[in-house]
């Protein structure tokens, strides 16, 4: 477990009442944490996604900072536009954050993505994982979960494949900050926010999001499940900075992923397809994945990092 102490209590909050998520849902908590650290001034830019309907119908806003909203693919192109304007009126201490969800990140916006990491532009994008397009109705996205079933791999046609490495496409780009946070680890979380947010460059943020209705899970067990994902390593918490791997939370009790995949209704049709043979298989590839991670960690880095600016 986490050292607790009080590190992470919202000092000033930066989210009116109100919010319109779902209950247990991980954007608004995500949102209401990193609002309070990056400040009133701070231009958020949301693309398609669960929290484009969270934040509120123009002219609501549920943040105290100003929301940009755009279309799904072009959300990291639109906050590259956000961030030039604010530079050529002098504004440069404003901060720029995409909130994106898996779908926006992983799949429909990854053209723009990869434009804006090439170009080292100024801006934070996060990246809030819940592991397919939630909004619309629950469809598989390349962050979907081997074995979870959705509306476009019902079962027993459940996604037959492992979710794309999206980190591992980041880093090639070799951007300053690179991290995974988890809403069960506040001080970790709190720590890598502040970190991107003194470092100028590119810098990508992937958070757990839990999400009871996708999930299939009570809403009171939002936080039980993301602390789940840590301890059995589907979600580690680490990050890259400057081409350096560096796991940042090793939970005391490391859990099988039979305890994560259990709490969540979306496998629930496992129990009759293999289902010895499908956790096997999951568990053998997630302990692969932390293999590699650790191995990663131990490497040390010796490619150039230069600070790049937009000109």
């Amino acid at each position: 477990m986490e050292p607790r102490n009080n590190n992470f209590l919202i000092n000033q909050e930066m989210v009116h009442p109100g919010a319109l998520s779902c209950r247990g849902c991980g954007w608004s908590l995500l949102v209401r944490h990193l609002s309070a650290i990056m400040g009133e001034e701070t231009v958020y830019v949301v693309p398609a996604s669960c929290f484009s309907i969270i934040a509120g119908p123009y002219p609501l806003n549920m943040l105290k900072g100003s929301i940009v909203h755009t279309l799904f693919a072009a959300a990291a192109a639109t906050a590259t536009g956000v961030r030039a304007a604010l530079d050529i009126k002098g504004k440069k201490n404003v901060n720029v954050v995409v909130l994106a969800g898996d779908g926006g990140t992983f799949d429909i916006g990854i053209q723009a993505l990869s434009g804006a990491a090439t170009r080292g532009e100024n801006i934070i994008y996060v990246c809030n994982n819940n592991g397919a397009y939630m909004n619309t109705g629950i469809q598989t996205s390349t962050a979907t979960p081997f074995g979870a079933a959705t509306t476009t791999n019902p079962d027993p046609a459940y996604k037959q494949t492992y979710p794309k490495d999206l980190i591992g496409i980041i880093a090639a780009h070799r951007v300053p900050y690179i991290a995974t946070l988890s809403l069960a680890y506040l001080d970790d979380f709190v720590n890598k926010i502040k970190k991107a947010k003194e470092i100028t460059g590119f810098r990508f943020l992937m958070v757990d999001g839990p999400c009871p209705p996708g999930h299939k899970t009570p809403p009171e067990m939002s936080i039980t499940l993301a602390r789940l994902a840590v301890e059995s390593n589907v979600f580690p918490l680490f990050e890259i900075e400057n081409g350096k791997y560096n796991v940042t939370v090793i939970p005391e009790e490391r859990k099988k992923i039979k305890e994560w995949v259990e709490l969540q209704g979306r496998f629930n049709h496992l129990k009759t397809n293999g289902y010895d043979t499908v956790i096997s298989d999951m568990q053998n590839f997630t302990d692969e994945q932390w293999t590699q991670l650790t191995r990663k960690c131990s490497e040390k880095s010796n490619v150039p990092y230069a600070e790049r600016k937009r000109k």
